[in-house]
């Protein structure tokens, strides 16, 4: 549904572009996880597909047709709900649901059905007379999403939409965006929860320094990474055990317990074997691949973010 094709874009009085030649697609039916530190350019790049900031450089379609004639012709289709809390406090939800179907063009009837339909599927109908300002923060979440879903967009953006909310309300609004998603729209979810896009997300993108990292399935990216032991061990001195692990991999020590990135050829078994040649004492072993977190950590290279 939406194709964006070598994005750049460079804010004025700055020499460094915020996003250098960026290329995504989003399908209808699936939940794109979009993952970045601080700087990374997401905002820049939601900014773009809500209208907020202008292409510069490349192109950015939706089923083929320009981004600035959909957004001319239909605005409706494309729909955010941004990080920040965007209602009216002093305004009940029912009032702020009336509100914004009103500026979003739609008729009584139509009016109506969708306020119905928003208030139940944010399961707020018990808190319609409630002014947004004495909402909890869960509560609050779910009306930012209310009031997006209000013209039934077929793309809509989610920029960290649990943010500050308990585990009960970060469930609920984790399973209404796969149902969203589930119902036919294009999903783009931002969060700096990676737990979350592991287990939302058909298609996970990690964007830095204004650029697209990887992309792919979860399964795709994080196969793609060496396989790695992760041990703790007795009765061997620090020194002689890193000096045999090295020979399999990367070695890193984690307080108590030691990771080792497996190198080409070398399998858990020969290590766990060598391990116990040399008169170790298992206490604890895993192995695996890349889990999300670690896979970031690495693109991104770890580095505190402003």
């Amino acid at each position: 549904m939406l194709a964006i094709r070598n994005l750049s874009y460079g804010y004025p009085h700055t020499e460094k572009f915020a996003l250098t030649g960026v290329s995504l697609n989003a399908e209808r039916g699936q939940i794109l996880g979009l993952l970045g530190p601080n700087g990374a350019g997401k905002t820049t790049l939601i900014s773009h597909l809500s209208g907020v900031l202008p292409v510069q450089r490349g192109d950015i379609s939706i089923d083929g047709l320009p981004l600035a004639v959909v957004r001319r012709n239909t605005p409706t289709r494309i729909a955010v709900a941004p990080q920040e809390y965007a209602f009216y406090p002093m305004l009940t939800v029912m009032e702020n649901l009336e509100c914004f179907a009103a500026a979003g063009g739609l008729g009584a009837d139509r009016k109506r059905q969708r306020i119905d339909a928003c208030l139940a599927f944010s399961q707020l109908e018990r808190f319609a007379r409630v002014r947004a300002e004495r909402l909890s923060g869960g509560l609050k979440r779910r009306l930012n999403l209310a009031i997006a879903l209000l013209p039934e967009p077929e793309l809509i953006l989610l920029d960290e939409p649990t943010v500050g909310v308990d585990p009960q309300s970060r469930a609920f609004l984790l399973e209404a965006v796969k149902t969203l998603a589930n119902n036919g729209a294009a999903v783009i979810y931002t969060s700096h929860y990676m737990e979350e896009i592991e287990a939302i997300a058909d298609r996970v993108i990690i964007i830095d320094d204004g650029k697209v990292l990887c992309d792919g399935t979860l399964n795709e990216l994080l196969n793609e990474g060496a396989a790695h032991v992760r041990l703790a061990v007795e009765g061997v001195m620090a020194t002689q055990l890193s000096e045999l692990l090295g020979r399999f991999g990367t070695v890193e020590s984690i307080g108590e317990e030691w990771r080792v990135m497996l190198s080409p050829g070398q399998t858990p078994a020969a290590l766990l074997t060598a391990v116990e040649q040399l008169g170790g004492r298992l206490r604890h072993a895993e192995f695996g691949r890349n889990n999300l977190e670690q896979l970031f950590m690495t693109l991104t290279h770890q580095s505190l973010r402003d």
